[in-house]
């Protein structure tokens, strides 16, 4: 029997066969090309990423969750997206998935067998509930690993928004799909090192998507990060800063008003703007969460 074909992201570039007797710039100057040459793909996808974040806006502010699916290095790169939304944009916790083929234990080291376990991918997506108002990126170089692929099947039987982000053309996880991106990376310089140009393709895609949904979902306001949590005294000096940017007062009157909205800069703006905490809790439901909206007093269509 003959084997498959490899696909694109598996085959060996000619231009690298060499590649370990190069001077060490000619191999970072190289690398650094490559790099460039996926972040250029993703810009030519971003008539695919509007499509999907026009389609996600309205599941998500209907309550809707965010769910990251993917295996090895794609399914860390899903990851690491995701785990930066609650503590930037204050996206709650409850509504962020993150599912890697292996569980927590693959995040540091491989766990054998994990990526072609499609029974665990559909068990998993059946616990979460997977639902109508969820939206699920799926992330695979090859777009074929049966995890993520399975999982994403199981999604979109579910009702969910599934989103398929494959550095390959016509591949199953596209086909799983009710929307996909696609982003030819071609050959790594280290044939099958999809942490190379794979990687960094699909984590710029999932930067541009994460950061326009949640500016979508009046998240920042003036380009800032209005619903970012406190964690830190760095944080803190910044939210009394972004306060002090947008609503003005002194240091006593914006530590006031961060104090009782419990640290929440969007909130402190409206109550430096003479609300009740009440009143701009209110105003924020009325208007989708919309700081512009509520300031001009002008709902947000």
């Amino acid at each position: 029997m003959s084997k498959p074909p490899l696909v694109q992201t598996e085959t060996h570039d000619p231009r690298y066969a060499t590649i370990e007797l190069w001077p060490t710039t000619t191999i970072l100057e190289s690398l650094a090309e490559a790099q460039m040459a996926a972040t250029a793909l993703v810009r030519a996808a971003v008539p695919s990423l509007e499509a999907v974040v026009e389609s996600a806006v309205p599941r998500l502010r209907d309550g809707g969750r965010l769910f990251y699916v993917g295996a090895g290095t794609a399914g860390r790169v899903g990851i690491q997206d995701g785990v930066e939304l609650t503590p930037t944009y204050g996206w709650p916790a409850d509504r962020l998935v993150l599912m890697l083929a292996g569980g927590n234990d693959a995040q540091s080291k491989a766990v054998e067998g994990a990526e072609d376990d499609e029974d665990s991918a559909i068990r998993e997506m059946a616990e979460h509930r997977v639902g109508p108002k969820d939206v699920v990126f799926g992330i695979a170089a090859s777009g074929n690993t049966p995890y993520s692929c399975a999982a994403l099947g199981a999604a979109r039987r579910a009702g969910a928004l599934t989103i398929g982000i494959s550095c390959v053309a016509e591949t199953r996880l596209l086909r799983e799909s009710e929307l996909g991106i696609l982003l030819p990376t071609g050959p790594e310089a280290i044939a099958g090192s999809t942490r190379l140009k794979a990687g960094t393709a699909q984590k710029a895609a999932l930067n541009l998507l994460s950061t326009t949904l949640m500016i979508r979902l009046g998240h920042v306001y003036c380009g800032l990060m209005v619903d970012m949590r406190v964690t830190n005294a760095k944080l803190g000096r910044r939210a009394v800063e972004m306060v002090r940017c947008l609503a003005g007062g002194s240091d006593a009157e914006i530590g006031e008003a961060l104090r009782v909205s419990s640290g929440n800069v969007k909130r402190a703006v409206l109550l430096r703007h003479g609300m009740t905490l009440e009143e701009a809790e209110v105003a924020l439901m009325e208007n989708d969460n919309n700081l512009h909206a509520v300031l001009t007093g002008v709902k947000k269509v």
